[in-house]
């Protein structure tokens, strides 16, 4: 069984920063396969920035440059940490994790950008 926790989350005057986290339960864990997405009021779920596989990470067009996903396999623990955040940011995070066929998420943490 694997559990994902999310923290970090709060609301933020644009232009400031977060830090968001995801910990891991299992004893199995590897930053290959997690990812950060993240759903707004009335959308769908997108997701924003992923480990790509050998160190390499990849993230949204409206994202990159301002978020940053790392993470620390002894800690079984993922960041994105968010810069210069905007109002469009606002939206709840998840992170996901995915062993072979199956993902793995967690309860999510809301993130509330005022302008």
């Amino acid at each position: 069984q694997v559990q994902l926790v999310e923290s970090g989350g709060g609301l933020v005057q644009a232009g400031g920063s977060l830090r968001l986290s995801c910990a891991a339960s299992s004893s199995i864990f590897s930053i290959n396969g997690m990812a950060w997405y993240r759903q707004a009021p009335g959308k769908q779920r997108e997701l924003i920035a992923t480990f790509a596989g050998g160190g390499n990470t990849n993230y949204a067009g409206d994202v990159k440059g301002r978020f940053t996903i790392s993470g620390d396999n002894a800690e079984r623990t993922v960041y994105l940490q968010m810069n210069s955040l905007k109002p469009e940011d606002t939206a709840v995070y998840y992170c996901r994790q995915r062993r072979g066929f199956i993902d793995y998420w967690g309860q999510g943490t809301q993130v509330t950008v005022s302008s």
